[in-house]
């Protein structure tokens, strides 16, 4: 199988599985993919984790099968879709992350960085270009200075670096992904969904979504459910309504 999927509990694991390529992705793989996402939320994950095999996250897209620009217009609509899922989406990052790598990246919402970690954006190397979504969410994560030097000098970046950057949210490997993730299951979906949609949020389209999103978990079961749990010193049990 191109991608492996994996069901801890409500945490769903997806690992790329291209190790002759370092995971780089080719259409069939980028599809591959597209479908294990699709699948893991319409099965009722509550949270995401996306690693490679091998010890490499995805070193980039496999560019001796790359013909023309309609993979990249299909990878935007796969990256897009990704990173508006209504669940938390981690990324564990360990070897080559460059190119599409870095894109899968920016994509999920946070990221657990193992200590030989490799970033780069390589497309002046190329003669390429990536969309400007993806230009944006590099500065973003990674501070415009830093996304500057990767998309202009090549440069290769470390896992300090990303430590540093504030790129990495966590220092650690697949089991520390899956354990974040895990927590991560426990809180309110509708906070967490409706919060993703508002860090989003560049249009008054999307600022209308999420005045909306606002009011529906104001107005929600498990907002109630959040203020018995604190008045009773509990734990609460939270169901998405």
């Amino acid at each position: 199988m191109p991608i492996r999927s994996e069901s801890h509990d409500a945490v769903h694991v997806l690992t790329i599985e291209r190790p002759e390529r370092r995971n780089a992705l080719n259409l069939e793989h980028l599809e591959a993919l597209d479908a294990a996402v699709r699948a893991a939320v319409d099965s009722g994950a509550r949270a995401l984790v996306l690693t490679g095999a091998a010890g490499h996250f995805c070193a980039g897209a496999d560019l001796t099968e790359l013909e023309d620009i309609s993979f990249t217009e299909r990878l935007a609509e796969v990256l897009q879709h990704l990173a508006t899922l209504p669940i938390t989406t981690i990324a564990a990052i360990s070897g080559s992350c460059m190119g599409l790598g870095m894109q899968l990246a920016v994509a999920c919402d946070v990221r657990v960085v193992a200590h030989d970690a490799r970033f780069a954006v390589p497309v002046a190397k190329l003669g390429l270009m990536v969309d400007a979504w993806t230009l944006d969410r590099v500065a973003r994560f990674w501070g415009e200075g830093a996304a500057r030097q990767m998309i202009l000098t090549a440069a290769v970046l470390d896992a300090e670096d990303s430590w540093r950057l504030g790129f990495a949210q966590r220092r650690g490997d697949l089991d520390d992904a899956v354990v974040l993730a895990t927590s991560a299951t426990r809180l309110a979906p509708l906070s967490q969904s409706g919060s993703k949609v508002g860090l989003d949020a560049r249009t008054a389209e999307d600022h209308a979504h999420y005045r909306e999103a606002f009011a529906t978990a104001w107005a929600s079961e498990d907002l109630a459910e959040g203020q018995r749990a604190f008045r009773e010193r509990r734990t609460p049990t939270f169901r998405g309504v």
